[in-house]
């Protein structure tokens, strides 16, 4: 990642949460992103599946409405354009059985950064007075993340 995505991510928590990250927790944020994706997508396969379809459609996608609601804020931030890029690169697909519309890796930066926003928010609610969040509050978020997605 080059040095102008890690002054991104700190810039764009900053903004979203009000919280200091650095170039250290962006691979934890890498992780978060990639495993997060992975999880809607493996979702989004078996609703291709079973509706008898041989390609996964956006609609596939499990969003619910607080992540939607996250992806409409994202979409809204004035760092969104200057973000973008980096999510790009981060909301990479794993290998699926299933053939992927074109629509879904359209759709997969905003996600990830919908995602980027409540794991944000997140950091908050586990510990409001939180500036820095340490490696308890991301296994924290984590934990919540996988109860939910």
């Amino acid at each position: 990642m080059v040095v102008a995505s890690v002054v991104s991510f700190e810039r764009f928590f900053r903004e979203a949460a009000d919280l200091d990250v650095d170039k250290t927790d962006l691979k934890r944020f890498q992780a978060f992103v990639r495993d997060k994706i992975a999880d809607l997508l493996t979702i989004a396969q078996a609703r291709a599946r079973a509706d008898d379809r041989d390609v996964i459609e956006s609609r596939d996608l499990p969003i619910t409405k607080g992540l939607q609601e996250s992806i409409h804020r994202f979409r809204r931030l004035d760092l969104g354009a200057e973000v973008r890029p980096m999510l790009e690169e981060i909301a990479t697909r794993p290998q699926l059985d299933l053939a992927v519309a074109l629509d879904v890796d359209e759709v997969l930066p905003e996600v990830a950064g919908g995602l980027s926003l409540a794991l944000g928010q997140t950091f908050r609610l586990i510990d409001p007075n939180v500036r820095r969040p340490a490696t308890a509050h991301w296994e924290r978020a984590f934990r919540i993340f996988d109860l939910l997605l």
